[in-house]
């Protein structure tokens, strides 16, 4: 039998992805499901299956350690506008270990990436290495061109150009990963709400519609533990808030059941577009 993987599980079909592909792959999935993040459904997926803390790293580790795992693949979000709310506190104590990794390495940088990196250290300390998330899942990914049968507007088009650069300048500023246009004018940007309550917000100013969604990945992502997805809900949100088009950094977006979110693309009228940062304005 193949070597088992770890998986550390957030929201989402994400996790659900890398647990069928490796499975098919032959691997066997040891899963730390994050609680009040991971869905249920994914006990179903995995050989081994345990619900762990958010901010409890030891538990994490013991958990895929006690079976074997020496790769690791961490997937789906955990919501940062949660870690706000009242009783918090309580929700999400932390362990020995999640209080070390703060005050030595954590005091002073919170940010994304910075305690994605944290975690992988963590993790490699204790003999896991954290690998490419899309590694089992790579037919998900987004790709170059447009990738439905929908094509954007020429207006589309124009607004893909204007608002492309802008979108990578706040991914560079680490504010968020997403904006939308319309006639060259920026209707709202993502922050910590996440994509889906902005694609709410843009609609409110917008009511025309025919707007563009652009979503690119984190300046500074890692493909291990740090890949921008989209799904159904994002589509379904994209078509009830009067969106037009979607524009996805290819290679670097999963799209969640890709072939399905296409066609459901198609048939609520959203076009669907994947750019490289180093093509021309021609696309």
């Amino acid at each position: 039998m193949s070597e088992p993987l770890g998986l550390i599980a957030g929201e989402g079909v994400f996790p659900l992805l890398v647990a069928r592909g490796a499975r098919a792959a032959g691997r066997p999935v040891i899963c730390a499901a994050l609680s009040g993040s991971a869905t249920p459904m994914l006990e179903a997926e995995c050989d081994r299956f345990k619900w762990v803390g958010v901010l409890r790293l030891g538990q994490w580790m013991r958990m895929l350690s006690r079976h074997g795992c020496r790769e690791a693949v961490m997937v789906g979000r955990v919501r940062k506008s949660q870690m706000y709310r009242r009783w918090r506190y309580l929700r999400y104590v932390p362990d020995w270990r999640t209080i070390k990794l703060y005050f030595t390495v954590l005091r002073r940088d919170k940010r994304d990436h910075a305690v994605l990196e944290a975690v992988a250290g963590e993790l490699a300390r204790e003999g896991i290495t954290l690998i490419d998330s899309t590694r089992y899942c790579a037919d998900h990914l987004s790709t170059v061109g447009v990738m439905t049968r929908r094509q954007p507007t020429p207006a589309q088009w124009e607004d893909i150009r204007f608002g492309w650069e802008l979108c990578r300048t706040i991914g560079r500023l680490d504010i968020g990963q997403a904006l939308a246009v319309i006639d060259k004018d920026v209707l709202a940007v993502e922050a910590v709400e996440g994509t889906n309550a902005m694609i709410e917000r843009a609609g409110l100013y917008c009511r025309s519609g025919k707007w563009t969604l652009i979503k690119v990945a984190n300046a500074k992502q890692d493909m291990r533990m740090d890949v921008p997805t989209v799904g159904d809900t994002t589509i379904e949100k994209l078509a009830a808030t009067g969106a037009g088009c979607l524009v996805l950094e290819a290679g670097r977006t999963i799209i969640l059941e890709k072939p399905r979110v296409l066609e459901l693309a198609d048939r609520l009228g959203i076009a669907v577009v994947g750019r490289q940062n180093e093509e021309s304005d021609r696309i």
